[in-house]
């Protein structure tokens, strides 16, 4: 079985989908890893180090997607819509790909993944079980997408921290709050913490204030309903405008005396719930940052604006997109340990084990024999039920 990692090509994708260390493991389960040549590069990891664990360096994309009967990326077509395309047409059929689609957001990308009948695993898509953690790829990101905002954040900021009692007087500490305790959350509030900032936290789902609160920050507690703001999956529901409008009400006057907020509210597959209006920054002091986490899907702020930096009323807004990019050599480590586990669970021994019963697989797998078969997707694209589905 031989696994194919080619090079990322989407902009400034520096991460690799498989890193060196994770090729041993399997290698043992009977997997043999090739890479397209300076694949790890941008990362950290250089083709000497694939070799010196056994990988093969592949000169030849083409080459590359022939030999393979699994291609892991980090982006596959719907999460790399332009350079994307170019690979449709090295895909054999039935071979397998694996990586982060952006399904829920570019569905029709997975339609066009039919016409090269492949097999399509989205790792977005990961089921929140148990068995299945050490495959979420969702929370192995938002890790690093928190703890890189902070640095921003303090980089951006023009204040320290930290509160310091100096010779020349004491230094206050500066007000960070984080909208949205989720996995990017909690790491923001963490690491801002860390730096010595005094700290505040809101979400939605009231579940997650003793995790705000175990790290020393506090919760923001809002009068709003929010009895069904959590799906099944552990992840925020989208609410009604007038929830949105109330809820930007109450956070005003929290804002406005914060020096940094940090958003990271999103809701899959929707467009990111706006929470900071134009009004709202113009009441934050001069000099206030705001990092959107949630710039990729429109952002939680009215004047984000996607991978640029803008200021306004004095207020920096900062809206990098893929912040996990910018941290690659970490972020790829951790994104290879979901990518392998995931493969270990498809592959036994070298063998190719595709159970549609099994919860992980049912709930990843987009496309198989020239059809959608995922039924959320399907049900987003208007499509007959597939192949071996119910109707």
């Amino acid at each position: 079985m031989i696994i194919g990692v080619p090079k990322e090509t989407y902009p400034g994708e520096k991460r690799v989908a498989l890193i060196p260390a994770t090729l041993p493991s399997l290698k043992k389960d009977g997997m043999d890893v090739q890479i397209e040549t300076g694949a790890g590069a941008a990362s950290g990891y250089p083709d000497a180090a694939y070799t010196e664990k056994g990988g093969t360096i592949v000169s030849s994309r083409h080459q590359l997607f022939e030999a393979a009967q699994i291609i892991a990326q980090v982006r596959l077509l719907g999460a790399n819509p332009e350079q994307g395309k170019t690979d449709l047409a090295l895909m054999q059929p039935d071979q397998i790909i694996v990586g982060m689609a952006d399904a829920l957001s570019n569905p029709h990308s997975i339609r066009d993944l039919t016409t090269r009948r492949v097999r399509a695993f989205a790792m977005e898509l990961m089921p929140r079980i148990t068995r299945a953690q050490s495959m979420d790829v969702l929370s192995s990101m938002g890790t690093v997408s928190g703890y890189k905002a902070v640095l921003m954040a303090a980089d951006a900021l023009p204040k320290m921290f930290p509160m310091l009692m100096t010779a020349a007087g004491t230094v206050t500490p500066a007000k960070v709050f984080v909208i949205g305790a989720g996995v990017a959350g909690l790491q923001a509030v963490s690491m801002a913490r860390r730096l010595g900032a005094a700290v505040e936290a809101y979400d939605v789902r009231p579940a997650v204030k003793e995790q705000v609160l175990s790290l020393g920050a506090k919760f923001v507690d809002l009068p709003l309903d929010t009895q069904e703001a959590e799906d099944t999956g552990g992840y925020a529901k989208a609410q009604d405008e007038s929830f949105y409008r109330r809820q930007r009400e109450l956070l005003t006057k929290v804002i406005a005396s914060s020096d940094v907020v940090i958003t990271t509210a999103t809701v899959p597959g929707e467009k990111a719930p706006l929470l900071i209006t134009a009004d709202m920054v113009s009441g934050m002091s001069s000099g206030s940052v705001i990092i959107d986490l949630a710039a990729e899907r429109g952002g939680n702020c009215e004047l984000t604006q996607a991978d640029r930096t803008v200021v306004a009323d004095g207020v920096t807004i900062i809206g990098t997109e893929n912040l996990p990019a910018l941290v690659p050599y970490h972020a790829s480590q951790m994104y290879s340990k979901n990518i392998a586990t995931f493969l270990l669970h498809l592959v036994k021994k070298g063998e190719l084990t595709i159970n549609r019963e099994d919860e992980i697989t049912k709930g990843t797998l987009l496309t198989c024999d020239g059809d959608v078969v995922h039924p959320q997707i399907r049900d987003m694209l208007g499509s007959p039920a597939g192949k071996g589905e119910e109707q």
